[in-house]
């Protein structure tokens, strides 16, 4: 309906936009009467029209879907700082301390007020070639995290699924990504009704999902850092003291 009435506006405006330009060309003979003079600049007019066109589409359209595309943009971190606040710095932070090996990458996840842009790059593909292994075997300590893991998420399902059904976040891969790695892991714990007693082959599955969805949210937690430090150093700085990856952050300043 909306799509039938927006055509239908623009049938209605160049209709009327054709009319006074004709009425225009019939004053100037009129006034002049000079057909010669009326047909050359005419079809003088005519000829400029490809031009036109071009300049229309090829600039002044890039710069509207430009704009287009960064309004977008914003709109979408907006979307990923509100996941993070939601469900990613917490879920970060529950599957870092259960990583025992995270101590690896801990260096590179310090993200410090003053890093170039060079600095999240170097530690961008460092977390992207990381090989992550999860300890989830089966043992008193993994069973553990995986029923907080489940617990957090189950928590949090309904919010993953509005987030996932927002058409906007396509524009987004890498996120949307995420929130489809996430939320599987989420599924898979949920269809488990006793995580004590699973077989050997259906922890490793589990490794695998956590794995995944770890990995991811690393990555895209540190390009929304980079981005909230150009940006809003207000909430960069808030995001400095909640660090899921710095033992020592704290969100009080200190004297």
């Amino acid at each position: 309906m909306k799509i039938s009435e927006s055509i239908g506006w623009k049938i209605k405006l160049g209709i009327l936009l054709v009319i006074i330009s004709a009425i225009l060309y019939i004053v100037n003979f009129f006034l002049f009467h000079n057909t010669e003079h009326l047909f050359f600049y005419l079809s003088i007019d005519s000829a400029f029209v490809p031009i036109e066109v071009l300049i229309v589409v090829l600039v002044i359209e890039g710069v509207i879907s430009a704009r287009e595309k960064n309004i977008l943009l914003e709109k979408l971190n907006m979307v990923i700082g509100v996941f993070f606040s939601e469900v990613g710095t917490d879920l970060l932070k529950t599957v870092s301390e259960f990583d025992s090996k995270s101590e690896k990458i801990r260096n590179n996840l310090i993200v410090k007020s003053n890093w170039s842009e060079k600095e999240f790059l170097d530690a961008g593909e460092r977390i992207k070639n990381f090989k992550y292994d999860l300890e989830i075997t089966g043992d008193a300590k993994s069973i553990e995290f995986l029923k907080c893991s489940k617990e957090f998420l189950m928590d949090k399902r309904k919010f993953l699924l509005v987030l996932l059904e927002n058409p906007n976040l396509l524009e987004h891969e890498t996120f949307t990504d995420l929130l489809r790695a996430v939320f599987h892991l989420t599924e898979e714990l949920e269809k488990r009704g006793d995580l004590n007693h699973l077989s050997r082959a259906d922890y490793a599955h589990l490794k695998v999902d956590t794995q995944r969805a770890y990995g991811l949210l690393i990555y895209e937690w540190l390009q929304y850092m980079e981005h909230l430090m150009d940006n809003y150093p207000y909430l960069f700085s808030l995001a400095l003291r909640i660090n899921p990856f710095d033992p020592n952050a704290t969100v009080e300043f200190k004297d």
